[in-house]
């Protein structure tokens, strides 16, 4: 049986170098629709990798095939964020279609299989649990906010298998998961901002505006809001040490048609700056019931559900103006540790080879692999997930993502299992090429203190007009 059949309906794609005499006679006709594959075709070449797994290390020096597993939301309303995943897992698979010679002294294929949580938690904790039991994973990867992440990483550490993530803010995931600082987790290891970060851009840019100050703040009742809103390791304490006051719209739950009530409630307060967190569609429904009842911020500054071209075009003429957090770029001085690739030249790979689609921030998934091949290339004993996790926390390496490290301590590493990662604050325009240009209008943060990264703005921040 294979792994599709026993983990029911859902996306599964396969990545697999390099390729033997016996495989291509197997899957001859269909590998090459293998990494866009759905249901039944994912699960034939998953069994493929489990049957030969005993025999790839046949060559002088060749060792096993080594399983990594990734987890993303192909469909369902956080779909945006996997939007990019199974093209990179061509990329990823074509880095290192020679395989990778690691530290025991062999060079090792490596398979890549991607499953689909369905932009669902608890799908998200399956899927997770079958790459490791059923499909005998070697690392983990995920991406994609803390409502795919967080489940994620959980069943990794409770299973014992490294995991390597990111594209989630970290007080969700550490916090969220009942990250204790003096402890820290084992087996999981994320890089991405904080809510320090996202606050220090979003009121970067408010404060190059005229404003009150006063903030209608949107957190929903779920993972992420959660974080967002907490009054001690949230945003809260931070908006008000910034000099600004918060309105609280109050715990919505995701899904909600009707958000009559905090509108009226923003109309009232005279905030002159919307804020929050949302998914892509509940934004949408807010922003255009907004318009309709007349609430009109002079900043919509929204984490989540502005990052992608994609959500822009949804909500229409009403999105020029509206910023975000932006925490990857063509822009970004940024190489490919595999490559050797620009943030620009990746971006020009996803357009040339998406046929036209616009980049988005998501190709920033790319760097879980790098930091997963960079350690075992560190890893002298492939069998021995202890030693795979090892290489993982001593990793010091520039990325795609910026400089990734678990060992240089406070304030790159807040707390243990951690490193924050570079980001700035964007608006979106109306495009040249495309319907929506991001443009990025604030980077002073990614220039100071832990990063010091220098990275250009192509843009001003401006007031909504409307």
């Amino acid at each position: 049986m294979s792994s599709e059949d026993k983990t029911g309906t859902g996306t599964e794609s396969v990545a697999k170098t390099p390729l033997t005499r016996r495989d291509f006679l197997k899957t001859a006709g269909i590998t090459g629709l293998a990494l866009g594959a759905t249901g039944g075709l994912g699960g034939v070449l998953a069994a493929c990798g489990d049957d030969d797994g005993g025999d790839a290390g046949g060559g002088e020096g060749q060792g096993r095939p080594i399983k990594v597993g990734f987890v993303a939301p192909l469909t369902g309303p956080l779909a945006a964020f996997g939007e990019t995943d199974q093209w990179l897992v061509t990329k990823w698979g074509e880095a290192v279609k020679d395989g990778v010679e690691c530290g025991d002294g062999q060079v090792h294929p490596i398979e890549i299989i991607i499953k689909d949580s369905q932009s669902d938690s608890n799908r998200a904790a399956t899927v997770a649990g079958d790459l490791v039991t059923n499909d005998g994973i070697d690392v983990m990867m995920v991406a994609s906010t803390p409502d795919t992440v967080s489940p994620v990483a959980d069943q990794a550490e409770a299973l014992q298998v490294p995991c390597v993530s990111n594209d989630c803010p970290w007080q969700p995931y550490f916090f969220g998961r009942g990250g204790d600082p003096a402890v820290g987790f084992t087996w999981t290891y994320h890089a991405f901002w904080g809510l320090e970060d996202v606050t220090a851009v979003f009121t970067g840019m408010w404060d190059q505006l005229d404003t009150n100050k006063k903030i209608g703040a949107m957190w929903p009742n779920d993972a992420d809001g959660l974080g967002w809103a907490d009054p001690k390791t949230g945003q809260p304490p931070m908006l008000k040490e910034a000099g600004y006051t918060v309105v609280d719209g109050g715990r919505f739950q995701p899904g909600t048609e009707d958000y009559t009530p905090q509108i009226s409630k923003f109309k009232a307060a005279d905030c002159d700056i919307l804020s929050g967190v949302f998914i892509p569609p509940d934004f949408v429904n807010f922003w255009k019931q907004s318009y309709q009842q007349g609430y009109q911020p002079v900043a919509a500054t929204v984490g989540k559900a502005l990052l992608f071209p994609a959500q822009l075009e949804a909500i229409g003429e009403i999105g020029y103006g509206l910023t975000t957090e932006c925490w990857w770029s063509p822009w970004h001085p940024f190489k490919s540790s595999l490559t050797g690739q620009t943030c620009q030249e990746l971006a020009d790979a996803w357009t040339s080879e998406s046929g036209g689609k616009e980049w988005n921030q998501t190709l920033l998934h790319y760097a879980v692999f790098e930091v997963v091949v960079d350690a075992l290339k560190r890893t002298t004993d492939v069998d021995d997930k202890q030693v795979i996790l090892d290489a993982i926390k001593a990793t010091d390496m520039e990325t795609i993502q910026g400089k990734i490290t678990w060992s240089a301590g406070a304030p790159l590493n807040p707390v243990p299992n951690v490193c924050r990662t570079v980001l700035v604050g964007g608006m979106w325009t109306k495009g040249e090429e495309y319907p929506f240009d991001l443009l990025l209008v604030d980077t002073q943060h990614a220039a100071e203190e832990p990063f010091n990264v220098e990275i250009p703005t192509n843009g001003t921040v401006e007031p909504i007009k409307y």
